[in-house]
């Protein structure tokens, strides 16, 4: 296979359509066009459907794409192994990580990593968990610190912490006269309560959206957001409550919110480190999540 051919197909679909591909890779469509057409004359089968919007693999397509992905990681093993080899210190590291998590880690992490290896470039990739998830599968991500559940893919997941989801109160509100800090409390006490929500699809929203729904619960809700940094600062300013891990409860915000444990809770949050299987980590990659533990103050087992 031509890397620059399989990296032409998969541009076309993740744009989903030859002209949009053409324009992010800087090539003609016309060029784009005959490119393709070579490829799938050499493969001898259609690699798109093009007959729908967005673009589509074929059966034919996603067996090619399957075994483009494996060329890729081949060819990016090889030459991480050669670049180590030679003690090279330049690098490129794809890395994708929440807004949120990015907040948290990445001030702390990137100041030694950059003493370590002042030449290696570092790639911010920032989307929710879902998507990372995907990229990393699809080779867009080298690592992803993520949260999610580990699943049968083309990805190995490393823990690095289980997450608590606590229930945030402003000190104003109702709840917080009734109950002291850090005391457990049912969902059903914060049921007179407005909530700040994180839209559909975050992990969070699926753990509240099940709680309510567990406990036939339909409280106000004052806001959806997909930020959990502003989310958290408007419930602590609006007499509202929300439902967040337990390590985004930051030090500026105690004096206005206190927390509480959700007894009866057992849907979990789990932060783990992904790759895809059979990729090489190099020592600036293994350096990175040794790192990133040793500031979470959790053990670092990478690889065993």
């Amino acid at each position: 296979m031509n890397i620059r051919h399989i990296q032409y197909v998969l541009s076309i679909l993740r744009e989903g359509s030859i002209t949009a591909a053409s324009k992010k890779l800087f090539v003609s469509q016309p060029a784009l066009s005959q490119t393709l057409k070579q490829i799938e004359q050499d493969l001898g089968a259609p690699i798109f459907d093009r007959t729908t919007d967005p673009i589509s693999l074929t059966y034919a397509g996603q067996q090619y794409v399957d075994a483009a992905l494996q060329v890729l990681d081949i060819d990016r093993n090889l030459r991480a192994r050669i670049a180590e080899t030679r003690k090279e210190q330049h690098g490129h590291l794809r890395l994708g990580i929440s807004m949120q998590r990015g907040l948290q880690i990445l001030p702390q992490v990137i100041p030694d990593y950059s003493r370590l290896y002042p030449y290696i470039r570092i790639e911010l990739i920032e989307h929710g968990s879902a998507t990372l998830e995907h990229m990393t599968a699809e080779g867009q991500c080298d690592l992803a610190l993520i949260t999610t559940n580990e699943k049968p893919n083309k990805l190995h997941y490393e823990l690095i912490e289980s997450e608590e989801v606590v229930l945030m109160a402003a000190r104003s509100t109702e709840l917080a006269h009734r109950f002291a800090d850090g005391e457990p409390i049912e969902i059903t006490q914060a049921q007179n309560e407005k909530f700040v929500s994180m839209r559909e699809g975050h992990s969070v929203r699926t753990i509240q959206d099940r709680l309510f729904e567990r406990h036939h619960l339909a409280p106000t809700i004052l806001m959806e957001t997909t930020n959990m940094e502003a989310g958290k600062h408007v419930a602590a300013r609006a007499n509202a409550v929300m439902l967040l891990p337990q390590v985004y409860v930051t030090s500026d915000l105690q004096y206005r919110v206190q927390c509480h444990p959700v007894l009866n809770n057992d849907y979990e949050r789990h932060f783990y480190l992904c790759y895809r299987r059979g990729m090489y980590l190099t020592r600036y990659m293994s350096d990175f999540v040794r790192l990133v533990c040793e500031k979470l103050g959790v053990p670092f087992h990478l690889g065993e």
